[in-house]
């Protein structure tokens, strides 16, 4: 987001999937001119949905002036596995999508953030359908055999 203090920290904006426990991660990528340049992590520190980032080579608060607004990536051998019942939006592109009434709907091609919702969007019929990711639309998510269950309202389809 910003540059923190004096020391060349960075001030980053927490998204809901992140892990919370940042202990295992020695490194991260950030986005500079379409490439992804990996850097150290000194120091992190977590305050609400922000933290505080202290990376090596970046000692000035000019120097972390350079990389904010940047986008931040984590190697995904890093990230934490998702708990049962959870995932991250990439780990379910392509997974099938089965409404318990219809069947087979298509496969998830991305997943919409809508405000503070998230869309499965899958290609039905030729058009895209959004299915919000929640109760009581939702029935589960079987990540070995890479398949989400539905249960949608009559006339959805239609709509």
């Amino acid at each position: 987001m910003k540059p923190h203090g004096l020391k060349g920290q960075v001030t980053i904006s927490l998204d809901p999937e992140s892990p919370e426990d940042f202990t295992p991660i020695k490194t991260v990528f950030v986005a500079s001119n379409e490439k992804l340049l990996p850097y150290f992590i000194e120091a992190i520190s977590l305050k609400g949905n922000k933290a505080f980032l202290k990376l090596e080579e970046i000692n000035t608060p000019e120097q972390a002036k350079e990389i904010s607004k940047s986008s931040i990536y984590l190697p995904k051998s890093q990230r934490p596995k998702s708990a049962r019942g959870k995932f991250y939006d990439d780990e379910v592109i392509g997974f099938d999508v089965v409404d318990s009434e219809v069947g087979d709907l298509g496969k998830v091609k991305e997943i919409v953030q809508a405000g503070p919702n998230k869309l499965l969007s899958v290609a039905y019929q030729g058009k895209e359908i959004l299915i919000p990711l929640n109760s009581p639309f939702v029935d589960g998510v079987n990540k070995g055999r890479k398949k989400i269950t539905v249960t949608l309202p009559e006339g959805f389809l239609e709509i």
